[in-house]
């Protein structure tokens, strides 16, 4: 291949295209070498691939939270042969950066991770990962498992510390539970702090974000709620504008006016789509073991025995339909939830969520049905099924 920019090697004609803020097209993008070499409206133009008349194609989306797919729960596999598999099964419904996400376990799991991080960021789609846990309130544990729950040794904390050299990680801790000083550890590592399976007061909260914590994990789930007389963290996180929440979107964690409050109160540029998605994704099975706990798939429900939910059973491209069709969010909105808002949290604003020259050609085209056409990462990617772009010289 020559110099970056000096030829194109994919060009994609589509009749609309939302460029991370505004609907436009028709128009041509032009990619070379894995980035956006230039994008012109208005024009009957040549190119490689052309979408079909009602596709969109818009920024790929970006999932911070995904335990799993393809067959494969992270922390039974977080090996780059097992992250691979995430990343291609979630990559059929558009997403074209993520962060696998292990949940709270032993020692020895975080470590195995750690020493196959630097690998796996060779996979094209991974752009860090997500440490949920173990520094957990046990009183707000979801699924997670209460044994392994606990405030970090010097031995876990100089593990955890490393993710912070490992793309763009994210911890998800709840900070009433562990330190001040030990968050300053995590934060001066270079690592992106979320609240989340806390029951802090709105009062222990503040002063955590004036601290750096930057976003509120899976939003109204496995935290302290809002109160008349208490805000708690659901509370705090509404009404700080510092904040970015992911939220899942599936009809099943937040009611819909739950999901009409959060969007009201951060808008779409603090509020993310996420699908805590579990290894379900892209198989036909229907159930799983969590850490040796069967999680059972009913209603596109996931529940361990107790009834307790157990991740989500979504993928990003479902996430965006429900975000408008159950919510009614408009689509530019949901789409910028999907893509440049993670983007911004992950401090990736400059290189992914646009479509502009220069960005990362991370591209997802879909149809008004929401059934995902091609995606591609760096420019390279694949087409869809019977949806299939034609092809022009």
């Amino acid at each position: 291949m020559g110099q970056a920019g000096s030829s194109v090697f994919l060009s994609v004609a589509a009749q609309q295209i939302f460029d991370g803020a505004d609907m436009r097209g028709p128009g041509v993008v032009r990619i070379s070498q894995g980035q956006i070499d230039s994008i012109t409206f208005g024009e009957e133009a040549r190119a490689s691939i052309h979408l079909p008349a009602d596709a969109i194609l818009a920024p790929g989306f970006i999932d911070i939270q995904v335990n799993g797919g393809g067959g494969v729960l992270l922390n039974d596999q977080p090996t780059k042969a097992g992250v691979h598999r995430i990343v291609a099964a979630h990559g059929k419904a558009g997403t074209t950066g993520c962060l696998p996400t292990l949940i709270t376990d032993r020692r020895e799991v975080i470590e195995r991770l750690a020493e196959a991080a630097q690998a796996c960021l060779k996979i094209p789609g991974v752009l860090g990962f997500h440490l949920e846990g173990p520094a957990l309130n046990r009183s707000r544990k979801g699924i997670h498992p209460e044994a392994e729950i606990r405030v970090p040794d010097r031995r876990d904390l100089a593990t955890i510390k490393s993710f912070g050299g490992r793309g763009r990680s994210v911890v998800t801790l709840a900070p009433e539970c562990l330190p001040a000083y030990m968050i300053d550890e995590l934060i001066g590592a270079g690592l992106r702090i979320s609240a989340g399976h806390s029951d802090a007061t709105a009062a222990e909260i503040r002063p955590a974000v004036d601290r750096g914590i930057l976003g509120v994990t899976h939003l109204f789930n496995a935290m302290s709620q809002l109160n008349a007389r208490e805000p708690g963290l659901v509370g705090a996180a509404l009404e700080d504008d510092r904040l970015f929440a992911g939220i899942i979107c599936d009809g099943i964690h937040v009611d819909r006016a739950g999901l009409r409050v959060a969007f009201r109160c951060k808008g779409r540029d603090r509020l993310m789509l996420v699908t805590d998605a579990m290894p379900l994704v892209g198989t036909d099975d229907r159930q799983f073991l969590l850490q040796g706990r069967p999680i059972t798939l009913q209603e596109n429900r996931l529940t361990g025995l107790d009834g307790t939910l157990a991740g989500a059973h979504l993928t990003m491209i479902e996430a965006v339909r429900n975000a408008v069709a159950l919510v009614g969010i408009p689509l530019i909105d949901a789409l910028i939830m999907a893509s440049r808002t993670p983007a911004t949290f992950l401090g990736l604003e400059s290189e992914l969520g646009r479509i502009a020259p220069g960005y990362r050609a991370d591209l997802v085209a879909f149809s008004p049905n929401f059934e995902v056409i091609g995606t591609w990462i760096g420019g390279v990617g694949s087409m869809g099924g019977a949806s299939m772009a034609s092809h022009r010289g």
